[in-house]
């Protein structure tokens, strides 16, 4: 079993930046891959960014240049820099853990939620 924790959501303007955490606890080969995604008001979840325990990356097009992921390995924690934000990145942002930075995982967070005012 995997729990997901994250932290780090909230209310900033327009072309400001958050910092998003996740903490995993549980097995790692359920953690190979580690991410974000996003759902705005009355879309669909959807991809923001993934990264794989050797570094691959993940990323939606919308957000590439302005988003950037890392994970630090030994303490099983993701993070999600997020730069330049614009209304349209507003949402909640969930953790996300499976074994393919190419297919969303089993594993969920309880989801931050991020606002960006215009």
């Amino acid at each position: 079993q995997v729990q997901l924790v994250e932290s780090g959501g909230g209310l900033v303007q327009a072309g400001g930046s958050l910092r998003l955490s996740c903490v995993a606890s549980g097995s790692s080969f359920r953690t190979n891959a580690m991410g974000w995604y996003r759902q705005g008001p009355g879309k669909q979840r959807e991809l923001v960014a993934v990264i794989s325990r050797g570094g691959s990356t993940n990323y939606a097009d919308s957000v590439k240049g302005r988003f950037t992921i890392s994970r630090d390995n030994a303490k099983n924690t993701v993070f999600l820099q997020m730069n330049s934000l614009k209304p349209e990145d507003t949402g909640v942002y969930y953790c996300n853990a499976g074994p393919s930075i190419w297919a969303m995982g089993d594993y969920w967070g309880q989801g931050t939620p991020v606002t960006v005012s215009s």
